[in-house]
């Protein structure tokens, strides 16, 4: 998956939230559902797992804690328990809860603040695994081999209490200083053996750094935060349990799978090609994977190869099983079938993927409510998909605009990543039959400091080389970003 974090609390987002039609309270009667199952607690399930030493780990301010793991060594491998927040038990089929997640499909992410898919009372309370408190969860119980490999699997719904809530940076301390709490004490070594695998396997893994604009001296400043290594180990768990759960639905025959296609060799060119000028090294025989996954994102030329890497990520969806196996069953990024069921606080596909999970598992009969569910769920969760991503390209957009805002006609290095040379013969012919001037070339640049990626036109814009371009507009009003390659005239002086 690919987040982008940015945090720029001085800046104002309304605009955006207005123009996205992001909803900015729960109906009436939703919200009235979830306080009610809120106060009264849902059914705990029958198996108790509150004997397990779960804890979780998040961002520090995170309070929607979908996820908890324990992790323990055995004789020939390990056995990773993570336990997912049990929505289930707290949305009533037919419900107007319902009809109100169904209408968000995911939490949106902005700087000033999310709008999520369930209300607070419920994603940031009771449905949260949050410390000291039994909770209804699915427990997936995986078992690895001393390589990595998975040997078994069982999904069950238990009740659970999470023993902490863990933040990734003091965890990353506590793996430098050697005390890793002992719940997840083995999740250096664990995530360390799955991310082989999965570069072994082709997998991609983007270490998108955080973005924060912060005021300096009347002005603005972009710092790059770079995830810590606990971060992407993390992930891992989340990644082996997706692709646990895409196999018990193929096998099964049922179910919703996220999919994407394999990154074209023209796409992984592309990147190759933006390389050399962001100084990237990319060995001979070495893979988009593994290349990616050695940069470092906490300064600019890194964290504009990641952005440009970002791009072999589109195209993601998601593709219902039934009878027959979609064509399209993998994820490239993955590089595996892989399923969405880890995060169902956050998104609404996940909830009824994990229903279809126990009901194939367990042998029991799928819910009513989930089957005529599952043909509709790709076209709304597309949908949702489109929105987040313009909430996050918006937010990047605008604080860009404001980075750079009061610096229109300095001169900037750059690296340029691509040239949209189609589009421009095809205006050009067109302008030819006009009489109209020809238009100059246009692309995307990535500026060595601040670390900012943007539009640019003008000459001599080959791709994969570098060159100084000017910046023309930086207008936060329209989130609009435009460098040229040509310096302005400056205007006489009268």
């Amino acid at each position: 998956m690919v987040i982008r974090r940015l945090i720029a609390p001085s800046l104002d987002f309304s605009a955006l939230r207005r123009e996205l039609k992001l909803p900015t309270q729960f109906s009436r009667a939703a919200q009235c559902e979830a306080d009610e199952v809120a106060a009264s607690g849902p059914a705990m399930p029958s198996v108790d797992h509150t004997d397990i030493a779960f804890v979780t780990l998040d961002p520090p301010t995170s309070m929607d804690l979908d996820q908890a793991m324990c992790l323990q060594r055995r004789a020939k491998g390990y056995r990773v328990w993570y336990a997912i927040a049990d929505v289930s038990a707290f949305v009533a089929p037919g419900g107007a809860l319902v009809d109100d997640t169904w209408q968000r499909g995911q939490t949106v992410y902005l700087p000033d603040g999310r709008v999520p898919l369930h209300p607070a009372v419920l994603s940031e309370g009771a449905a949260s695994l949050l410390p000291d408190q039994p909770r209804p969860a699915v427990v997936w119980t995986i078992d690895l081999g001393s390589d990595g490999a998975t040997t078994a699997v069982r999904v069950e719904r238990a009740v659970v209490r999470s023993r902490a809530k863990l933040g990734y940076s003091a965890a990353q301390a506590d793996v430098a200083a050697g005390s890793l709490d002992e719940p997840i004490a083995l999740l250096p070594e664990i995530g360390a053996l799955l991310i082989e695998r999965g570069l072994a396997r082709g997998a991609i893994n983007l270490p998108i750094p955080s973005q924060e604009v912060e005021p300096v001296d009347g002005g603005w400043e972009l710092v790059l935060r770079a995830p810590a290594p606990i971060e992407e180990f993390n992930a891992q768990i989340s990644l082996l349990t997706g692709m646990a759960a895409a196999e018990i639905m193929i096998e099964g025959k049922l179910g919703l799978l996220r999919t994407m296609a394999a990154p074209t060799p023209e796409a992984i060119a592309k990147l190759k090609a933006a390389a050399g000028p962001l100084g990237i090294a990319w060995p001979d025989g070495a893979s988009a994977g593994r290349v990616i996954g050695a940069v470092n994102g906490s300064y600019p030329r890194g964290a504009a190869f990641l952005g440009q890497a970002a791009e072999l990520m589109r195209g993601a969806g998601y593709a219902v099983v039934d009878a027959s196996i979609p064509e399209l069953h993998e994820h490239g990024g993955v590089a595996a079938a892989y399923a969405h069921v880890t995060a169902p606080l956050r998104r609404l596909a996940d909830r009824y993927a994990t229903e279809a999970c126990l009901a194939l598992f367990g042998g029991t009969e799928l819910p009513e409510w989930v089957g005529p569910a599952l043909p509709k769920l790709p076209e709304v969760m597309a949908a949702t998909d489109r929105v987040a991503n313009a909430a996050e390209r918006g937010a990047v957009d605008l604080a860009e605009a404001v980075l750079l805002s009061g610096r229109v006609g300095e001169r900037f290095d750059a690296a340029v990543l691509d040239v949209d040379r189609s589009n421009h013969a095809s205006e050009n012919a067109h302008d030819a039959k006009s009489a109209k001037p020809a238009k100059p070339p246009r692309g995307t640049v990535a500026l060595d400091a601040p670390a900012v990626r943007a539009r640019c036109e003008g000459p001599g814009l080959v791709a994969g080389e570098r060159l100084p371009v000017w910046l023309t507009v930086a207008n936060p009003v329209e989130r609009r970003v435009l460098f040229e390659t040509v310096a302005p005239v400056a205007e006489p002086v009268v």
